[in-house]
């Protein structure tokens, strides 16, 4: 049986305001359905350990997905997310694939976070899938500075400053995603319509634009799995 390590923020704190953020549930709950459905082992993990903060406005009912509301009845896995083991406590080395969901949070924790970093290069190095979805893609950002070049030209996709701008975050955080990953070498793409969905698969790494995106980058995931099975 594969194994996959989901890494999940701990942050819940947004700049310049009393509102909260943290993990976007839809993008947790999402994949983390789909790829257990799928047989993987999934163990879930954050920097803090323990239970992560949830974003409330995910948890909105125009935001509520099947998955969430099948999450609710789980007790299972309900248990597994409020008690995440810490992330420098993984050993990379026993996960074939990482999976980091979104949410505001990511920007400030697992972009600056050496464990992640770490997990990141362990992977990468190692030849295995990392996906991400949404701010998720932040979790690359201190390994890219630790080992400049690395994403260089990749093919990659995130939350982009135009979602940004109509979530109306751009004073509550500490810099643009899309920016920042293009400051890194990254080749950015984004659909034509924001929020729509868009997934891009480019060698090693899968990555999806924003919550839409969460199923069809888990999907993706599973079948690059496939194709190493």
């Amino acid at each position: 049986m594969k194994r996959i390590l989901m890494v999940l923020t701990s942050h819940g704190e947004l700049d310049n305001t009393d509102s909260k953020t943290g993990v976007w549930l839809g993008e947790f709950t999402d994949p983390y359905y789909m790829l257990s459905d799928e047989g993987y082992e999934i163990t879930l993990a954050s920097p803090a350990g323990g239970e992560p903060p949830v974003d409330p406005m995910s948890k909105l009912t125009e935001n509520i997905t099947a998955s969430n509301r099948r999450f609710n009845d789980d007790k299972e896995a309900q248990a597994a997310f409020a008690s995440t083991m810490k992330l420098d406590a993984v050993d990379p080395a026993g996960y074939d694939a990482v999976f980091f969901p979104g949410g505001h949070g990511p920007l400030w924790d697992l972009a600056t976070d050496e464990a992640c970093a770490r997990i990141v290069l362990d992977f990468y190095r190692a030849g295995k899938p990392i996906a991400a979805v949404c701010h998720g893609p932040a979790a690359l950002i201190k390994a890219a500075e630790l080992e400049p070049g690395l994403l260089q030209g990749k093919r990659l996709t995130a939350f982009t400053n135009t979602e940004e701008a109509m979530v109306m975050k751009m004073d509550n955080i500490p810099y643009k995603l899309e920016d920042k990953l293009m400051e890194l070498g990254a080749d950015f793409r984004s659909a034509l319509i924001p929020m729509a969905v868009n997934v891009e698969v480019d060698g090693w790494l899968i990555t999806g634009q924003n919550p839409a995106s969460a199923s069809r980058t888990a999907k993706a995931l599973v079948e690059r799995l496939r194709e190493t099975a």
